[in-house]
């Protein structure tokens, strides 16, 4: 990598329905974590010392209260850690990058192979900020601006696309000649 490169420069949105992520760690962030996996349809599973306030259980598919355990990491496609105690998560994110597995180390960048942007969403529609974790308040204040785009009027207009879009397809269009401006920008601009 370049040092002008971003460490983390591939946005992607992953379909989680029915995949199994790990979790460790019990405190709010891992609550928020767990909140936002569980949202996205994965299968949570939860290994934490101390359960918080904040963990909503109805949310996890197993619960473990228990220290972490490389052998948590069976089966599971994704891990997060946010323990708060930097030598749990290092050692979490260290198990999981050596057995090829996406880690995201809450607040410690250099434990990442992924980072989680600050999102805003609307039906189907998302908007998602990244400082390439140099900022997370930084991320969710310019998350919060942008939020005010994905209004009721997009998402319709956003429906509205997907038909016309299946329309050229099935007529045997390429979806990529079409100049969609005319349709987008008046909803857009009037924003």
């Amino acid at each position: 990598m370049t040092s002008d490169s971003p460490q983390f420069g591939y946005p992607v949105v992953l379909d989680l329905t029915d995949v199994a992520v790990l979790v460790v760690g019990g405190g709010p962030v891992a609550a928020r974590k767990v909140t936002g996996l569980a949202a996205a349809g994965a299968a949570v599973r939860v290994v934490t010392t101390h359960v918080g306030e904040a963990l909503d259980r109805g949310l996890v598919t197993e619960l473990h209260e228990r220290p972490y355990r490389s052998s948590d990491l069976a089966g599971v496609r994704l891990v997060v850690t946010a323990t708060g105690d930097v030598d749990v998560d290092a050692g979490v994110a260290a198990d999981a990058r050596s057995r090829g597995l996406w880690v995201n180390a809450a607040d410690q960048p250099a434990d990442c192979t992924f980072i989680l942007p600050a999102v805003a969403r609307n039906g189907p529609l998302s908007i998602a900020v990244s400082t390439d974790g140099a900022s997370p308040a930084l991320a969710r204040r310019l998350r919060d601006r942008a939020a005010s785009l994905l209004s009721d009027e997009v998402v319709d207009l956003a429906a509205d696309l997907a038909r016309r879009r299946a329309a050229v397809r099935a007529a045997g269009g390429s979806t990529e000649a079409v100049d969609w401006s005319p349709q987008i920008d008046p909803v857009l601009l009037s924003r």
